[in-house]
């Protein structure tokens, strides 16, 4: 049967992809993007999101390329790696990988969201990467579970229930990209339904008496959203 999908090109568009995107370098964009936490080790071109997913409709499924845009690690290109991989093709090797080298929250999110926890191995890697201490790998676990748990209508409910004692395990880290994300977790999985609603209040109780400044603010940012939902389903 004939289609209009190209065939997958690999690394060898690289260099194209590279100076397309130098192309629309804005200064302004990453002075701004700074303001909001993301500053990549890598080179910065500032791009927005919409110019990536212009691209990346262009190279739909193409593993191949998505894993050398992500070795250049220019902030951009890994952001499009994310857009273009194949998440039936990825490895437990490839996603650990990437994420020890997240530099930011945006490169976090992108991927969990768009890429990560389309794979089989979403929820193993979520349950691996919350007790590691470095920031955005520890991130990317709590993102996991928050995707996780708008997206994946089929997963049992014991799932995001073994995810809960995991969550308060790190409700102590106050790292502010950290305790965000915790607090996502609990609240996407409190939304999921009526059950997991009792279970997420019941947990958000048990991590304010913890009383740090963390998780007191885990807690009640939490609390504020569940407490007045009735069984609700809820989205990222």
């Amino acid at each position: 049967m004939p289609t209009s999908e190209k065939p997958a090109a690999g690394p060898a568009l690289v260099p194209d992809i590279l100076e397309r995107l130098r192309a629309g370098r804005s200064p302004r964009d990453v002075e701004g993007q700074r303001r909001f936490g993301i500053r990549p080790q890598g080179e910065h071109l500032g791009l927005p999101m919409p110019a990536l997913r212009t691209i990346a409709r262009e190279h739909r499924r193409d593993h191949a390329l998505a894993l050398a845009l992500w070795e250049t690690g220019v902030h951009e290109a890994r952001l499009l790696a994310a857009l273009v991989a194949d998440p039936d093709r990825l490895t437990i090797r490839t996603m650990t990988g990437w994420a020890r080298g997240f530099d930011t929250w945006a490169t976090v999110d992108n991927a969990c969201i768009h890429l990560f926890r389309k794979s089989p191995h979403a929820a193993a890697c979520a349950r691996t990467w919350i007790p590691r201490h470095r920031e955005y790998v520890r991130r990317a676990g709590l993102v996991l579970v928050a995707t996780l748990a708008v997206h994946d209508r089929s997963a049992d409910d014991r799932v995001f229930l073994d995810f809960l004692p995991a969550i308060r395990s790190v409700s102590t880290d106050d790292r502010n990209f950290v305790r965000k994300a915790a607090s996502w977790a609990l609240r996407q999985i409190g939304k999921r339904n009526a059950r997991l609603r009792r279970s997420a209040i019941a947990e958000a109780r048990r991590i304010l008496k913890l009383n740090t400044p963390s998780a007191r603010w885990i807690a009640r940012d939490a609390l504020r959203e569940l407490a007045p939902v009735r069984g609700r389903a809820g989205s990222c």
